[in-house]
């Protein structure tokens, strides 16, 4: 496993046995709260990403992140991988605050890496669109490419229809939205093929 990766899975592990100890006082300071409540703070842009809310949570984000940040980290190097993970996880962040503040609700903290980690598998689409993936229910194979499609338009659907509540379908949409802007600024600036 690359070192981003690796690190990357380390943190997000470390910071959720912090959370098992300290309980859910974490998240008054460092979940993501919607910008018009006192308990927003900008930090909380890049430190909700490192929050989960139970271990199935952090499970999948980290099977996921190993799953589709080696190939990815090994495709940009090191420090492109870092700075693209982060700013899928902000970019996810940004999106969940415009939807919040335009659909109002109570104000409840968003926490978890899916942004960035919906952020690496629109970079597996988009670097790797003819490989394989088999879904596991129901086990069908298809293309990296037809999977990221699919699976942007159920998060989609599910965002706009209210389907699984609790879950910020908008914000996994905001991961891939900033991943794709950021590889389409190095692809215009002749830095990545």
């Amino acid at each position: 496993m690359p070192p981003i990766t690796r690190t990357l899975i380390y943190a997000n592990i470390g910071v959720f046995l912090v959370q098992s100890f300290v309980g859910a006082g974490i998240e008054f300071s460092f979940a993501l709260w919607p910008w018009r409540t006192p308990l927003f703070h900008v930090w909380q842009l890049l430190t909700y990403g490192f929050l989960h809310a139970s271990f199935s949570h952090l499970f999948f984000n980290m099977f996921a992140l190993y799953m589709f940040g080696s190939d990815i980290e090994r495709t940009l190097g090191p420090q492109r991988f870092l700075n693209y993970y982060l700013v899928s996880v902000v970019g996810a962040a940004l999106m969940q605050l415009m939807v919040t503040y335009l659909m109002g609700g109570p104000p409840i903290p968003t926490v978890g890496a899916s942004g960035g980690v919906f952020g690496l598998l629109l970079a597996f689409g988009m670097f790797f669109p003819n490989r394989r993936i088999m879904l596991l229910i129901p086990p069908i194979p298809m293309r990296a490419w037809v999977f990221v499609t699919l699976y942007g338009l159920v998060e989609l659907a599910m965002g706009v229809f209210g389907t699984a509540q609790g879950v910020a379908h908008f914000a996994h949409l905001g991961g891939m939205l900033a991943g794709f802007l950021l590889i389409h600024h190095w692809r215009s600036e002749s830095e990545l093929r």
